[in-house]
């Protein structure tokens, strides 16, 4: 069977996708890629995929643009026909749905309904119900199934109105727990890292001032920031403000980072303060590997973050609260060890790419026999 991937952008489908996509070609399915190519194509097409170039855009409305990426998905199902089709969030979805030429069964990933559905700002508020009734109108067609993350955001479909029996909900894209191992605690001060794009959703101007007062107090908290801005979305920081971070006692700016387990053996904290998630794919690699958590009660981080077992929630955009659990977690290491200890049980039993990829696989077999959700 032909599976056909959706992503916007290749370095998406690389780092959150490829793991249940490795499980679809290992259970036998034809899988393709259609996305925006960068510098993925040689990773992509290694695993043995078959990859199609699509022009999309972000950050902007392109008419034009937006037209040209219709019409290539458009080909893309012409030429190949896929018994099943994979849209990876928000614009891959309503894109691509537009784009398809007959109904075919079809898995759009809604994870954490990004920028225009989280932001308070005009143009986004302009946009949400708008964005809302076209869902709910491409959602509704035959054979369309919402994959969602988190109970949260099974509510957020239920409430646009798709119906309960075409809402699934699979935990995440899977984390490497072989690859990603407990570490021991490095030595030196305690290290706290922020791993994601360097947008205001995120927290990150949140992190940097909680930070700061931690300085204030005389704590000798390093924050170490892996991650780079985002230009093509409204949220991001400027690499000129993030420079500036990099300039300030105890915080050092890494940049992208490859090799994230190296990452964690360098930190003894984890730290998102997101004002929403899908499933944090940054949570997950530090829980494989040990690390307590502090994040915000909010949707995706409250999975995998467990008062008083996996680590500690504080309300979002709200630095005091940040810089207190940071702190509680910096001055106890029997805390540490523990939450740490219960975060890679958690990780191996709910979370492994193993069992995300057999869930997913199976939600697939289901979609094609059944002809589409039930």
């Amino acid at each position: 069977m032909r599976l056909l991937y959706v992503v916007t952008e290749d370095w998406y489908f690389l780092s959150h996708r490829l793991p249940m996509a490795r499980a679809a070609r290992d259970a036998g399915f034809e899988v393709h890629v259609a996305t925006r190519v960068v510098d993925g194509a040689a990773a992509i097409r290694a695993e043995g995929f078959v990859l199609h170039p699509v022009p999309f855009v972000r950050g902007r409305i392109a008419p034009f643009g937006t037209v040209a990426t219709i019409r290539a998905l458009r080909n893309i199902h012409r030429n190949i026909a896929p018994d099943i089709v994979h849209h990876v969030a928000l614009q891959a979805t309503i894109l691509g749905s537009i784009a398809a030429l007959r109904p075919v069964s079809t898995v759009n990933a809604l994870t954490g309904l990004g920028y225009t559905f989280t932001s308070g700002n005009a143009k986004a508020m302009l946009l949400r119900p708008i964005l809302s009734a076209l869902l709910r109108l491409l959602l509704s067609r035959p054979k369309q199934l919402v994959l969602v993350q988190n109970p949260d955001d099974r509510d957020s479909m239920l409430s646009l109105g798709i119906a309960p029996g075409r809402i699934a909900t699979i935990p995440g894209s899977g984390v490497d727990v072989h690859m990603l191992q407990p570490h021991p605690e490095p030595p030196g001060a305690p290290a706290i890292a922020f791993v994601g794009r360097l947008l205001a959703d995120k927290g990150i101007r949140t992190l940097i001032s909680a930070h700061r007062l931690l300085r204030e107090r005389g704590s000798n908290v390093e924050l170490l920031i892996a991650g780079t801005p985002d230009p093509a979305n409204p949220a991001s920081v400027s690499a000129q403000e993030a420079a500036g971070w990099s300039r300030e006692p105890g915080i050092t700016w890494l940049g992208h980072v490859d090799d994230i387990s190296a990452l964690w053996a360098r930190a003894h904290i984890a730290v998102l303060p997101s004002r929403r998630e899908g499933l944090p794919k940054s949570l997950l690699e530090a829980a494989a590997c040990d690390r307590p958590m502090v994040a915000t009660d909010v949707p995706g981080c409250r999975e995998i973050v467990i008062p008083g077992d996996t680590g500690l929630l504080v309300p979002y955009d709200d630095p005091a609260s940040l810089a207190h659990a940071i702190e509680t977690l910096a001055t106890s290491p029997a805390l540490r060890a523990r939450y740490g200890a219960a975060a890679r049980r958690l990780a191996v039993a709910r979370f492994s790419a193993e069992a995300i990829g057999r869930q997913t696989v199976d939600l697939y077999r289901n979609l094609v026999e059944r002809g589409g959700p039930t």
